[in-house]
This record gives structure tokens, sequence and C-alpha cells, in this order.
């Protein structure tokens, strides 16, 4: 289940409907799906072949179809990041790196761990979420943000996106950034 750490005072909050609350506050969507659906031999995989891909969209594909249909979004695919990622750091890097988008940034954890560190309110300022398997968020476009991965350095998501050819960062430079 996400949780999330607030920056400026290092308040946590945990518990899915406080997490739910906090980012509805700060118009970032999020929801759960039920992780345990995925067959066992793709919930501690992290090197993917296309057909373990097609595995892992096939399972969840009522919940992305009802997402996409919900939110507009039109085309899907699955990232995997670890070790076994050929140049992981330097991939990593340009993940983050404080940006942008023009349309919102879509991940449903289905393996692993990872976190979003999203600009909120002027109260607020900068916090993490931190998400696990079955976690989904939903980052609205131009809110300012980057994601990265947690010490596991392993993880599995759907990403889903309106414009075909996904999205492009743009950066965001901010010296409120901490």
């Amino acid at each position: 289940m996400a949780e999330i750490r607030i920056r400026k005072t290092d308040e946590r909050i945990a518990g899915e409907a406080n997490v739910r609350a906090f980012l509805e506050r700060q118009n970032v969507l999020y929801e759960h799906w039920d992780a345990s659906k995925l067959p066992m031999e793709l919930r501690n995989k992290f090197s993917l072949t296309d057909e373990d891909k097609s595995k892992i969209l096939s399972t969840f594909e009522t919940e992305i179809n009802d997402l996409a249909g919900r939110r507009g979004y039109r085309t899907w695919d699955i990232i995997a990041l670890s070790e076994s990622t050929p140049n992981l750091d330097e991939l990593l890097k340009k993940f983050e790196q404080v940006h942008t988008h023009t349309e919102d940034e879509v991940r449903a954890i289905t393996a692993g761990r990872g976190i979003f560190i999203i600009k909120g309110d002027d109260e607020t300022g900068y916090f993490d979420v931190e998400l696990e398997a079955g976690d989904v968020i939903s980052v609205p476009e131009s809110q300012p943000h980057f994601f990265t991965l947690m010490e596991n350095r392993q993880i599995v998501a759907v990403r889903l996106f309106i414009e075909p050819a996904g999205w492009v960062a743009q950066p965001f430079d901010d010296p409120a950034f901490v």
C-alpha cells in the first residue's frame, strides 16, 4: 500500500483512505488494484519477455480498460527496471530530474517498488509517494515531479498514455526542490 512522506516536515501518511484523501487534495489520482491476480511466476520477475509483458497486460485488462475509459488513455505498455536493465543508472539520472508533461504520467505498479516525488500545493511543498505492487497513480499534466526506484531497485509497471507516442519530459527548474 502506498505511503506518503512530506519532505518539509517528514510527516508520514499511511492507510489507503488517508493516502487517497491526501493525493486527491493535491490533484493526484490514486487507486489500488489487486496485485495478487498476477501469476506467481511474474510477481518477482523484473527482466521480462514480450510474452511476460502480454500476460501482465491481459491479467489487468479489465482495470486498464476501466481507467483508460474514464481518463481518455489510448495506449499502454509495460516498463520493467532492475539491475539487469542496461544502463540503469544513466536511465535513472534522466528520470531523477524534476519535470512536467503535457499529459498525465500514469503508473500501475505490478511488481517491485518505486517512488514519485511530486510538487504539491504551496503549503505542502514536495512530497514522496512510495508505491508498491497494486498501487496506481496519475500525476496530472504540468504538475512538477519525478520518478525513481526505491532501495530494491526493481519495478514493473503498466504505463498509460493519451498520445500514442507517449509523453515527453519538459525540464522544470525549481529552486524550492528539497
